[in-house]
């Protein structure tokens, strides 16, 4: 007797229908299926049929699933979701645009960048145009709208950043251009100027009446980027971008701003290969290029970086729009010393692709002096005394036509409300300090004072070229140098040749680890000792470095023009660093090449100070010109030497100053000045006065503020140094060189003797 299937275990009631060949059209939930639902159809209830139950499962595979027993719990919930989903998807869709307000000024605008910035940007040119704004607002136009690179110096307050902004605003809600790349003196710079236009974009009202396209989805955002993945217009995604660096404007049919990029970059940045990839696939690259002051206070007074700067701006600034097309670009700049970066860029005759415009604040002076000056005295006396400068401004009233004879100001509109006028405010700007107002106002920097004017400029090092190879060493040399300078990321090390009477040919320089650049401070290295000899402490990695360092230069042999081959007779390291001296001291000790090595320490001798040649010599010191290698006792156990650093450099010095072909010249190796540029700038890092005390005078050297590094200058000095204790003499100098003991074998010994 079969078992009713609706009180059989599933398992049995499958082996069961196995048995009949059934078992290929029935499964477990089938027959659980059949047990609950459709159980008063097998019949009387005690034997299977199984033509009918064949039947019901056939006609179950083609019925549709029952529904689930009510769940009043899970219908709430399904409700909460589909309304969460609606409200969401509600959210991302930003709906329909706004109509444009005014399409005749939209149109309008377009055509003109100076209407556009009238139109939309009353607030921020409120001013009338000057005959210079006008210039440089046509040639903005032409290169956006034509192409071609344009620079311009104008008066600090003339708005030529407000300038730059507005037209990469211009070109990309109008079609111009579809990548701007926004690039400051540093990213933190290009940063601001993006978030200037991200403002305009977000909170014009007038740009969102006539540019809904664009405005309305960045202001849907409501401030929160991260809405910006999901945002949606028409069941589409806008594939906006809203990020501290990079914009990408909503891509919304039949808008000519659809899809453009604004990106932001510092220009000693990471520049090379930027490019956006777009979602369906196509990769575009930069069209247009807006350079705001690209240089820094710093970075104009150093030789090196400005013509780092301008190498960066002719290779990848100009190479940014891809092979085979060409960058349109904007640099507004603003001249702070001669022969700065924005001097060589403006200059048409060193770079006339970038069509260089200056403008003034004054194109010409009062004639009238004796009333200025007398101006001066009262507006200085009157702010003295707290009044603000109102007594000048009387007495500007009082006089005004005569002391504004012969000037000639570019921007009549351009003063304050306590001023009378643009003359008044430019003077009084002169006033307050005249370096300044040439620089900032004239974009024509006063030539900067020599501390001495027998001081050598960088260009008059760079220039001391020899000719020779690197690393080949004169036949007339018979000394060779080195000196280690030793920092806490870098070494610094020159080697220079000598003839005996100090002629003297720097054959290398450079540091360790190599930074593989052209240009770099000590505080921007980026491989350095730590780096190099991976976890080592501070002492460690200075230990490495310098046998990494000495074996290569006191290993090899440095070739000499006639085919023989030197090595380094004497190399010093300096050991005046606080955390290092030990280290150097103990390196010296172990080194290989102990017998060629000594720790150095240069000493400040004033003017006041007791001169080296006032020392009084103590059993087994080792005296010559300004330096001293005193006998030791202690736990160092071993010998160093001590030179008088001002006089060393103030040597040094003179021996550039000396012509080339003349006795007693240095000279640097290569046939081009400008790869010696960052030499030089170390080398001239430094400034002397002549300073009197004692009944003597003394050249007391300085650091210049503006250059931190003077490491390869105390290498060149260094190397003079240990010229000196080879026996290089210089004829006239006062001492006399240390001389070897000449070596007599016996058998001349006796020779001598018997004469």
């Amino acid at each position: 007797m079969a078992t009713d299937p609706r009180r059989m275990k599933p398992s049995e009631c499958c082996r069961t229908l196995n048995s009949t060949s059934l078992g290929e059209v029935i499964n477990e939930r089938q027959l659980y299926r059949y047990r609950t639902r459709a159980g008063n159809r097998i019949g009387d209830g005690t034997h299977v049929d199984l033509l009918r139950f064949t039947a019901w499962l056939v006609e179950e595979r083609h019925r549709p699933m029952p529904p689930a027993e009510e769940d009043p719990y899970g219908k709430v919930k399904d409700k909460a979701r589909a309304r969460n989903a609606a409200i969401a998807l509600a959210g991302r869709d930003i709906g329909d645009l706004p109509v444009i307000e005014d399409p005749q000024r939209k149109a309008k605008a377009a055509g003109s960048f100076r209407y556009f910035c009238e139109a939309y940007f009353s607030l921020t040119f409120h001013l009338q145009w000057s005959p210079d704004h006008l210039k440089v607002i046509e040639r903005i136009e032409e290169a956006v709208v034509r192409g071609g690179l344009f620079s311009l110096a104008m008066a600090r307050g003339s708005g030529k950043s407000s300038l730059a902004e507005v037209a990469c605003i211009w070109a990309v809600l109008n079609g111009y251009r579809d990548f701007v790349c926004l690039i400051g003196s540093d990213e933190g710079h290009a940063c601001d100027m993006l978030d200037s236009i991200k403002t305009e974009l977000d909170a014009n009202e007038l740009l969102l009446a006539d540019y809904p396209e664009v405005c309305f989805p960045i202001q849907s955002l409501d401030g929160i980027s991260n809405r910006a993945n999901g945002q949606l217009y028409q069941g589409k995604r806008t594939q906006i971008g809203w990020t501290a660096k990079e914009v990408v404007l909503p891509t919304i049919a039949d808008s000519k701003a659809s899809g453009a990029i604004i990106k932001v970059a510092g220009l000693t940045g990471r520049i090379r290969g930027m490019k956006f990839k777009r979602p369906d696939g196509r990769t575009v690259r930069p069209s247009l290029v807006v350079l705001d002051d690209p240089q820094t206070d710093e970075s104009a007074r150093s030789l090196s970086q400005c013509a780092n700067r301008e190498a960066i701006l002719a290779g990848a600034v100009l190479g940014l729009a891809g092979p085979g097309k060409k960058i349109s670009g904007i640099m507004p700049c603003t001249v702070i010393r001669p022969g700065d970066m924005a001097d060589n860029i403006l200059d048409r005759d060193k770079h006339p692709e970038w069509n260089g415009a200056r403008t003034r604040m004054v194109n010409s002076f009062p004639t009238n002096e004796t009333l200025w000056q007398r101006y001066a005295e009262i507006r200085a006396e009157g702010l003295r005394g707290g009044d603000g400068g109102a007594a000048g401004t009387a007495f500007y009233r009082e006089n005004r036509q005569a002391m504004d004879e012969g000037a000639d100001v570019a921007w009549k509109e351009r003063f304050n409300h306590d001023e009378l006028s643009a003359i008044q405010h430019a003077m009084n700007l002169k006033l307050q300090d005249e370096a300044a107002f040439f620089a900032e106002y004239q974009n024509e920097p006063l030539p900067e004072e020599r501390v001495d004017a027998d001081q050598l400029t960088a260009e008059q090092v760079a220039a001391k070229i020899n000719g020779l190879e690197r690393c080949c060493v004169p036949i007339s040399a018979n000394h060779l140098t080195a000196f280690i300078d030793v920092q806490q990321k870098l070494l610094f090390y020159v080697v220079a040749a000598w003839e005996d009477d100090f002629t003297g040919y720097v054959l290398d320089y450079g540091a360790y680890p190599d930074q593989s650049r052209a240009y770099y401070t000590l505080r921007d290295a980026r491989h350095t000792l730590a780096t190099a000899a991976d976890g080592t402490g501070l002492e460690g990695s200075i230990y490495a470095g310098l046998g990494s360092l000495t074996d290569d230069l006191l290993g090899r042999e440095w070739q000499r023009d006639d085919g023989a081959a030197m090595k380094i007779g004497r190399c010093l390291i300096d050991a005046n660093w606080g955390h290092s001296t030990n280290v150097v001291y103990q390196f010296c000790r172990q080194s290989p090449h102990a017998s060629i090595l000594l720790p150095s320490h240069g000493r400040f001798v004033g003017a006041s100070s007791n001169p080296f040649s006032e020392y009084k010599r103590r059993p087994g010191d080792r005296v010559g010109l300004n330096w001293r290698i005193p006998s030791v006792h202690g736990k160092r156990a071993i010998r160093h030497i001590i030179y008088d650093t001002n006089w060393w450099k103030s040597f040094t010095h003179a021996r550039l100053a000396v012509a080339m072909g003349d006795r007693g010249c240095l000279s640097v190796y290569g046939n081009q000045a400008e790869t010696h540029r960052m030499f030089a700038e170390q080398i001239t890092a430094e400034y002397f006065i002549k300073t009197e005390g004692r009944g003597r005078t003394v050249d007391e050297w300085k650091a210049r503020p503006e250059q931190p590094d003077n490491h390869w200058l105390d290498c060149l000095v260094g190397c003079a140094v240990a010229a000196s204790m080879q026996g290089a003499l210089l004829f006239g100098t006062d001492g006399a060189p240390t001389r070897r003991r000449e070596r007599v074998s016996f058998k001349e010994l006796q020779k001598r003797k018997r004469n």
